[in-house]
């Protein structure tokens, strides 16, 4: 696991590799063990590393037998043993034993293509001097990530954004069409960020670079819903344990210490289940618990470490919520509305001290449709016919009129949608044209009916997904993009900020291509989520007080945090002059729905915790404009953490 940097300059260009090392140092945290850098006339590859595997041997930049082709890469190559024997055969000479080396003899057979060969995670930068042509390549399912920016006649890229400002700070200008996108769904979605002149590279493409011009082609999607042909249950069972049991077993190589991250919920402790299987000692495992019991799921992730005799780590949190979100943004670079980084970011935090890489559930609710909202979007279809003889009414006669904050509007709005639109009504937070028009200025609105509507984006994937029934559609959309801009983001930015690596074997994509094949009853049926894959946990020995409650979350107890003594952390940033004069929200609209929020009236700490989300982010990058460096202190935690040797029943 690393962190990579680098630049294509001008023709007739000198790269001063002090540069490329300036790019690295903004990201020490993903890589503390050792730099690389790599400069050949207008071209600079820079590394930052965390070493996994091939400790002594495996320093990056890596290089092919003749030093024609150079490679600087993030992740993990899970299928490399097969392929470098593969290598070897055809004649490939090796001088390390890490999975980086294969990528370069890969693309000495294959050409950019060789990606399609890699199982695994991976973020690389790859320069052929013979052809002179970067590629850049990211994985399939976006969980490393790989920003760039052209500017100048010059290429930028890095895992961050901070490595790209470090050269050029005047970058940091906000993308409206960025900005709009938090402002519908809490993230930012490839290609996208939030500033005009850098863009990520989306899941599942790669980039050619050659003579200041650049190709992005996709390698790889999603295969068609529900193709596979019938089978019995037992047999599906079957197949599924024995693929998820590979998908783990090819996740436990490493040369350093390995654990798992558990919640509580049903996937990660399946992912528990198969590792203590396969491990000759106790699986060590983390969780995170809080005094709020609502919020508390560290029973269950218990009972779980008790079934299966795991060396069992909790840590019940009390941040210091002011220091940590300013230290945690600085970290996710772009307004990120998901308050669940906060526990990610501590549970990474906690098991670093004991592993250097953990394994998670990661996956499971888009794959098997896990999320409460997949039942509500079910159950919708009643409001069909309203929506095809009222609904264009309602929503251009009627809904203005009614008041905002009135119980029933938004509920109102939604059902007078189609069942597409309905859904993405619901997984929005603030959209500014219309549940929540009263909260922005109309400078604002007026700015945001000028740019195209996110909504489009999401539209487009949910007609064109590969699948003939509604969930399967609504599975394939949450995959591109929820899975991908929060999820994976989430874990990707928290575990790298505590120099954690990750590994989450449901995303291994021939295990997701399988599975998008089975047929969605196998998924969901009469209102029971993940029904195969609660079947496994039954047969894996899985509690059934853990299987049949209701589905939680890595949520914080935000509301008992924003009504409490942290209030002034919340609401004390969004009340100071500067915030107010962004030119976003009204003034007496914050005011009004603090003043609610805090009455009891209704709950609005996921809108605050949103908009202070975005206030950190315009004081730590817009208005500083200054160079990210790894020296950033971690925030200290009041905390308590609990281990035990738990022996198996």
């Amino acid at each position: 696991m690393c962190g990579i940097a680098g630049i294509v300059g001008r023709q007739g260009e000198v790269i001063d590799p002090a540069d490329v090392h300036r790019m690295c140092q903004t990201i020490v945290h993903r890589g503390p063990d050792d730099e690389g850098v790599y400069s050949h006339g207008y071209v600079g590859l820079g590394m930052r590393r965390l070493s996994i595997i091939d400790l002594a041997g495996g320093k990056q930049p890596i290089h092919n037998e003749d030093g024609s082709v150079w490679v600087v890469f993030n992740g993990e190559i899970y299928n490399f043993p097969e392929l470098r024997g593969e290598l070897e055969g055809r004649g490939h000479r090796f001088y390390t034993h890490s999975d980086t080396e294969v990528i370069v003899h890969l693309y000495e057979e294959m050409g950019a293509d060789c990606v399609k060969k890699l199982r695994g995670m991976f973020a690389i930068a790859l320069y052929d001097t013979k052809q002179d042509v970067l590629l850049l390549a990211r994985d399939r399912l976006g969980k490393k990530p790989l920003h760039y920016a052209l500017h100048q006649g010059r290429l930028l890229f890095g895992s961050e954004i901070k490595t790209i400002l470090a050269l050029h700070p005047e970058l940091a200008e906000v993308d409206s069409e960025g900005l709009l996108q938090y402002f519908y769904f809490g993230y930012i979605h490839d290609p996208r960020t939030a500033f005009q002149h850098i863009r990520k590279l989306p899941a599942g493409h790669l980039m050619e670079f050659r003579g200041g011009e650049m190709r992005i082609r996709q390698y790889w999607d999603l295969p068609e819903y529900g193709t596979h042909p019938a089978i019995s249950e037992d047999e599906c069972l079957e197949e599924l344990e024995r693929r998820l049991e590979e998908a783990v077993r090819i996740r436990l190589i490493s040369d350093v210490p390995l654990g798992a991250l558990l919640s509580g919920g049903v996937d990660s402790s399946i992912i528990v289940a198969l590792m203590a299987r396969t491990s000759a000692k106790p699986v060590k495992t983390f969780s995170i618990g809080f005094r709020a019991e609502e919020f508390n799921e560290s029973e269950y992730a218990r009972l779980v470490a008790e079934r299966f005799g795991t060396e069992h780590h909790e840590l019940v949190l009390e941040p210091d919520l002011e220091e940590t979100l300013t230290y945690l943004s600085g970290m996710m670079e772009e307004p990120f509305g998901d308050s669940s980084m906060l526990p990610t970011y501590y549970v990474c935090r906690m098991a670093r001290r004991h592993v250097t890489v953990a394994l998670s559930g990661d996956g499971g609710d888009e794959l098997f449709a896990g999320y409460d909202r997949y039942l509500v979007a079910m159950e919708r279809p009643k409001f069909d016919p309203l929506q095809r003889w009222l609904g264009p009414i309602y929503r251009d006669r009627v809904h203005g009129l009614i008041p905002a904050g009135m119980y029933g509007k938004n509920l109102a709005w939604n059902a007078s949608l189609n069942d597409r639109d309905r859904y993405l009504d619901g997984i929005s937070f603030f959209p500014a044209l219309h549940r929540e028009r009263d909260l922005f200025t109309q400078e604002y609105l007026e700015s945001a009916a000028r740019l195209p509507d996110p909504l489009m984006e999401w539209q487009r994937l949910y007609d064109g997904a590969p699948a003939r029934d509604r969930l399967s559609r609504l599975l394939y959309l949450d995959t591109k993009t929820y899975l991908n801009s929060d999820i994976l983001t989430k874990v990707d930015r928290m575990s790298m900020a505590t120099s954690l690596e990750v590994r989450v074997p449901m995303l291994d994509h021939e295990f997701v291509e399988w599975v998008t094949s089975l047929p969605v009853d196998w998924k969901f049926r009469a209102g029971t989520r993940k029904r195969i894959l609660k079947k496994l946990a039954e047969r894996l020995g899985i509690p059934s007080a853990l299987l049949h409650r209701k589905k939680q979350g890595f949520q914080m107890p935000l509301v008992e945090w924003m009504r409490s003594e942290r209030k002034t952390q919340f609401w004390g940033a969004l009340l100071e002059p500067r915030t107010l004069q962004r030119g976003y929200f009204k003034p007496e609209a914050v005011r009004s729905l603090i003043d609610e929020h805090l009455r009891g009236r209704r709950n609005r700490s996921g809108l605050l915790w949103r908009m202070l989300v975005l206030e950190l982010w315009q004081r730590n990058f817009i208005e500083s404009r200054s160079n990210w460096t790894a020296d950033r202190r971690a925030p200290d935690v009041a905390s308590t953490e609990t281990n035990a040797m738990i022996p198996n029943i």
